[in-house]
């Protein structure tokens, strides 16, 4: 157990003759100190931890009693405190770190899929899970931040060859997974590396997947007439995200549609991780209203297909629903969901609007934050006008 006490060092001797009171940290048979501002001239005005035979002894005291009480308080909040060597801990208390907020592998790693799951986000909280319980298992338990070096980063990568027999491709993604914890981390401030973990494993960019499918074949799904309900549900559902900017799935069946004439939202996927505005505002198109009408709960405004699916089922069954729609089509491209969204921007880009207008359209990440005071106003009119010259080029094919 930790214990802190009140201490001078005898041969600690300061160039004009003083003593410095210090905190003494004693934890796992180590002891290490953090200086406090307050001395005395010399050893027999301290004892004990009190100051004696000083003029200011009383309100020394008071300051020293105060001072040794604050950092009592931060280590009764940190948990786990076997996890933490002496010089750790010491670390820890001296930078009045935020002793309540996890500080382990795991404990961010939880902290971050919940958020997840929270957000209906329930895929990739598998995925995060998944590498957690691998990292932790390989580490012999929890492990500190600060404890994570390249070296283990790279025993990490040797342990998934070697256990699971993984390839370098799946043995990337289990990496980025990592990364994506400690990233976390590092931008919370929770902890600071000198050199990255991640640094000596170089990820591979995965190769770009070819989802996005021509105008004709777009109008091909518009224009379907399916004869059975999953089939007239998925094209109904694509052809809405293409024409609302090629918006997610998780977005368009939250969305409450009573009385829009905007479809204004913050995706989910980059709620908790982008800085600035983060909201899209688009005017819904007319080609998509009588789409809503067709699906809308009159109760909750929200998207409503006549199934009770979790999402990710839901999300799976309508990918396979497209897919089926477009082999029914003769459609030879590989069709999903998510080729709405690559073929809204793609057939955007060849029509010449701007990649920053198409970026704000679908909700991707901009390098900066959004400085311009007006700025939803301004890019909702330059959206409106970029998804009309999407839609209108439909009717020229």
């Amino acid at each position: 157990m930790a214990t802190i006490k009140l201490v001078i060092l005898p041969h600690a001797v300061l160039k004009d003759g003083t003593h410095r009171i210090r905190i003494a940290i004693n934890h796992r048979r180590e002891t290490r100190y953090i200086p406090t501002r307050y001395k005395v001239d010399s050893l027999t005005q301290f004892r004990d931890g009190q100051v004696i035979n000083h003029s200011e002894a009383h309100t020394l005291n008071i300051k020293l009693r105060n001072l040794l009480n604050d950092y009592e308080e931060r280590l009764y909040n940190i948990s786990s405190l076997h996890l933490y060597s002496c010089t750790q801990l010491k670390e820890l208390l001296h930078n009045g770190a935020n002793t309540d907020r996890p500080l382990t592998f795991q404990s961010v790693a939880t902290e971050y899929i919940e958020e997840l799951k929270q957000d209906k986000r329930d895929n990739y909280a598998t995925l995060l899970e998944r590498n957690s319980r691998y990292f932790t298992t390989f580490c012999k338990g929890d492990i500190l931040l600060s404890s994570i070096t390249p070296y283990i980063i790279q025993n990490y990568v040797r342990y998934l060859k070697k256990n699971y027999r993984m390839n370098d491709t799946t043995i990337d993604m289990f990496i980025s997974r990592t990364r994506t914890i400690i990233n976390r981390a590092k931008r919370h401030n929770l902890v600071h590396y000198d050199v990255d973990p991640i640094s000596v494993h170089k990820i591979q960019a995965p190769p770009e997947r070819e989802l996005d499918i021509t105008v004709q074949e777009i109008k091909t799904i518009r224009d379907s007439t399916p004869g059975i309900r999953k089939l007239v549900a998925a094209r109904d559902l694509f052809m809405l995200s293409y024409y609302l900017g090629g918006v997610n799935l998780i977005d368009l069946l939250s969305y409450d549609f009573r009385n829009a004439s905007r479809f204004e939202y913050i995706r989910t996927k980059s709620r908790n991780t982008k800085m600035g505005d983060k909201r899209i505002s688009l005017t819904i198109p007319p080609e998509a209203e009588p789409i809503i009408k067709r699906w809308i709960n009159r109760n909750t405004g929200k998207l409503d297909f006549g199934y009770n699916f979790s999402y990710s089922n839901f999300s799976r069954y309508m990918n396979r629903s497209i897919k089926s729609l477009a082999q029914s089509l003769h459609i030879k491209s590989k069709v999903t969901y998510y080729s709405a969204r690559k073929s809204f921007v793609q057939h955007g880009f060849e029509l010449g609007i701007s990649l920053e207008i198409l970026e704000y359209c679908i909700g991707q990440s901009m390098k900066k934050n959004r400085p311009i005071f007006n700025y939803l106003r301004i890019m909702r009119d330059h959206a409106d006008k970029a998804i009309r010259k999407i839609l209108d080029n439909l009717k020229q094919h």
